[in-house]
């Protein structure tokens, strides 16, 4: 998409610190950024765009809002991040032609969004992906380590002060650890199992070579080679072709005890067939920052499994996150105004 304007409107749709508006227009003097932090829903943490949901506008505060995104050429951020509040402003805005998503699976929210054709054509999408990269990554290293080292039993035997005959621990770099997908997130993950010694396969489209990775497995081919590995980190996306793509044939593929972690999407492993591969032991321990349905309910047995280690979808989160999408931002801002490709464009048919 290319753009002949010299100035870019773009509107604050979710809360961003004051230092980062500032530092967007410092990397790129050609964005206006229209603000006003009094209509944003105060963030309870860092990078906290949903904010909290106490907050209510005032019907001047919301006829305010909403004036702001109608006056703009691009969003940074979904309004509320909300898919329903997306297709309004899509709607209610003819003149906007680019939305940025502070979530890395951003594709998601726009599908969930319903825009037509027409409206996809006229709006480009991109998203926030690699800006997580390093901190979902050190997630998984931290996944795998606690199955490895058996972290359940050391938290077990401590809170009974019991003091066991020694037992073995397993360690990375006898390990040959799968990486299911190697995008941003995935390329970030190979590099520090890499770094501890591992052995690393990774799933790729392209079969294009990538940093750190000893084995490029075609997706087609996973399941054989799950059941070579020991242990699986999940990376992918959220998408139609990525459904329970872990799931029942994987894990009667894989050898016993092997480990898995999750820090893609939730509805890419069957939760079903994995709660039967925890049962029966192929599946030794899996640490999961994410899960088919956020929060995950309290009745899901995942919440009390022994080898279970459940994160409320946090790892992602830092100091350094909304710092990083303002020089992400700013970047596509240089590339729309050049009129060159911007980087993590969704795909608004498999809407990632």
């Amino acid at each position: 998409m290319t753009t002949t304007s010299k100035l870019l409107r773009v509107a604050l749709a979710v809360d961003l610190p004051e230092s980062d508006c500032r530092l967007i227009e410092r990397l790129e003097p050609r964005v206006e950024l229209l603000r006003d932090h009094t209509l944003y829903r105060p963030a309870r943490w860092d990078a906290d765009w949903e904010g909290d949901p106490a907050f209510t506008r005032t019907p001047a505060q919301q006829a305010a809002y909403d004036s702001l995104l109608a006056g703009a050429d691009a969003l940074f951020g979904i309004p509320d991040v909300q898919p329903a509040r997306l297709a309004a402003t899509v709607r209610a805005n003819p003149a906007l032609r680019w939305v940025h998503t502070t979530a890395a699976g951003g594709g998601g929210q726009v599908r969930a969004a319903g825009l037509d054709e027409a409206e996809l054509t006229r709006v480009a999408f991109t998203t926030s992906a690699g800006v997580h990269g390093s901190t979902l990554a050190e997630f998984a290293l931290f996944g795998i380590l606690a199955g490895a080292k058996n972290l359940r039993r050391l938290e077990s035997d401590q809170a009974a002060k019991q003091w066991p005959a020694r037992w073995e621990m397993r360690h990375l770099d006898e390990m040959t650890v799968l990486i299911v997908g190697l995008g941003g997130i995935g390329a970030a993950t190979a590099a520090r199992f890499k770094a501890c010694g591992s052995t690393v396969w990774g799933t790729s489209r392209s079969g294009r070579p990538v940093d750190n990775v000893d084995r490029i497995v075609p997706l087609d081919d996973i399941v054989a080679a799950a059941g070579e590995v020991d242990a699986i980190v999940v990376t992918l996306p959220g998408t139609a072709a990525t459904e329970k793509l872990i799931g029942a044939d994987l894990f009667a593929a894989v050898r016993p005890g092997t480990l898995l972690t999750n820090v893609g999407r939730g509805t890419v492993i069957d939760e079903d067939a994995l709660l039967t591969a925890l049962n029966e032991g192929r599946i030794g321990f899996a640490a999961l920052d994410v899960f088919a349905t956020e929060p995950l309910p309290s009745d899901s047995a995942l919440w009390h499994h022994p080898n279970v280690l459940a994160s409320p979808h946090t790892a992602a989160l830092s100091r350094q996150e909304s710092t990083r999408i303002a020089r992400l931002f700013a970047r596509n801002a240089t590339a729309l105004l050049d009129g060159a490709p911007m980087a993590n464009t969704v795909d608004t048919v498999e809407f990632y």
